[in-house]
C-alpha cells in the first residue's frame, strides 16, 4: 500500500472555518429577515417551521462537512500515530493543511520504523561480533591462571587479550558512530578543498558542498581510510553538477561484494582489524541529511555522492 497521501482538491482549512463561522453569523439574520417578510404570507407557524427546517438542514450540512474535512482526518491520523504505523495507512485528508500534516507523519513514522529496524539489526550484529573477543579473553584468562605456563606462552596470551580488547573497543566506538550517524548534524556548507586536505588526495575540481564541514570530514575520512586500507596510494575527488565523485587507484571492489559494501559489519579485512562499519556509517550519515551514495564502475573503487 502506498504510504503517500492521495492528493485531491479540498477546500483549505481557513475556508472551512470561515464558512462555518459565516453560516453561524448569517443564518440567524437570514431567518429573521425571511420571517419578517414572509410571516404575513405563510403565517407565523408555517414560517417558523420553514426556518427551523432550514436551520436543521444547514446544521446537518455543516456538521457533515466538519466531520469529513476535519474530525475524520484527525481521528485517522491519531489512530495511525498511536499504533506506531501498524494501523491502516491513511490516504485521504480533508484539507491541504491536513494533507501536508499527514504526509509529514507518514514520513516520520517510516523513518522511525526504519531506524528502529536498523538499530535492532545492528545490536544483533554487535552482540554476535563481541562474542569472539570475549571468548578469546575468557580463554586466555583461564590459561593465565595456570602457574605452569612458560613466559613465552604467557606473553602470547597477554597479547591475545590486548588484541581482543582493542577489537571490542573498536566495535563499541563504531557503535557510537553508527548511532550518531542516524541523527542529523547542524546544517551548513563548505568547500571540497576545505575537507579534502590529506596526503595522497587530489582535488580535481573544487566546489561548494551543501553539508557542513563536520559531516563531510566524517564522510570523506571514512572513504579515504577505506581506500588506503585496501591498497590505494592515491584518491581523486571532484565536484560536477551537484555530484561529488571519489575514486582511487586501488584494486577496486569485486563483483560479489558490490551489493554488500554498505551492510554493517561486512568487511574483507577482518583479520587486519577491520570492523566493516566505515561505509555503513557513511551511508547512514548521508541518508540522514538527504544525500545519497552509490558505487560506480571504473578502475579502482569509484563512489558518487548526490546532494
Amino acid at each position: 500500500m502506498s504510504r503517500r497521501v492521495i492528493r485531491k482538491w479540498r477546500p483549505p482549512l481557513a475556508l472551512v472555518l470561515g464558512g462555518t463561522l459565516a453560516a453561524v453569523f448569517f443564518l440567524p439574520l437570514i431567518g429573521i429577515g425571511y420571517f419578517r417578510l414572509a410571516g404575513g404570507v405563510l403565517g407565523w407557524a408555517e414560517t417558523s417551521w420553514m426556518i427551523g427546517w432550514m436551520a436543521f438542514a444547514a446544521t446537518v450540512a455543516l456538521g457533515f462537512l466538519l466531520w469529513r474535512l476535519v474530525l475524520r482526518p484527525v481521528k485517522a491520523l491519531t489512530a495511525y500515530a498511536q499504533s506506531e504505523g501498524q494501523a491502516e495507512t491513511p490516504t485521504h485528508f480533508g484539507t491541504p493543511e491536513f494533507s501536508q500534516l499527514g504526509q509529514s507523519v507518514l514520513a516520520m513514522t517510516a523513518t522511525l520504523r526504519g531506524r528502529e529496524a536498523v538499530l535492532r539489526s545492528y545490536a544483533d550484529h554487535v552482540t554476535h561480533e563481541l562474542k569472539s573477543p570475549l571468548s578469546a579473553i575468557r580463554g586466555a584468562a583461564e590459561l593465565l591462571a595456570d602457574n605452569g605456563l612458560s613466559p613465552v606462552d604467557r606473553t602470547k596470551l597477554v597479547a591475545n587479550i590486548e588484541a581482543a580488547s582493542a577489537r571490542m573497543a573498536g566495535l563499541l566506538d563504531d557503535q557510537r558512530a553508527f548511532a550518531r550517524a542516524h541523527e542529523p548534524m547542524p546544517a551548513g556548507s563548505c568547500f571540497l578543498s576545505q575537507v579534502a586536505e590529506r596526503s595522497g588526495v587530489i582535488v580535481d575540481r573544487d566546489g561548494a558542498l551543501p553539508l557542513s564541514a563536520e559531516v563531510m570530514q566524517i564522510v570523506l575520512g571514512h572513504l579515504f581510510d577505506n581506500a588506503f586500507a585496501h591498497g590505494a596510494t592515491q584518491v581523486r575527488v571532484g565536484m560536477c553538477e551537484g555530484v561529488l565523485r571519489v575514486s582511487d587507484n586501488g584494486p577496486g571492489i569485486s563483483e560479489g561484494n558490490r551489493d554488500r559494501i554498505f551492510d554493517p559489519f561486512f568487511t574483507t579485512r577482518r583479520d587486519a582489524g577491520g570492523t566493516g562499519m566505515g561505509l555503513a556509517i557513511v551511508h547512514q550519515l548521508l541518508g540522514a541529511h538527504g544525500a545519497t551514495i552509490a558505487l560506480r564502475d571504473g578502475p579502482g573503487a569509484v563512489f558518487e555522492i548526490g546532494f
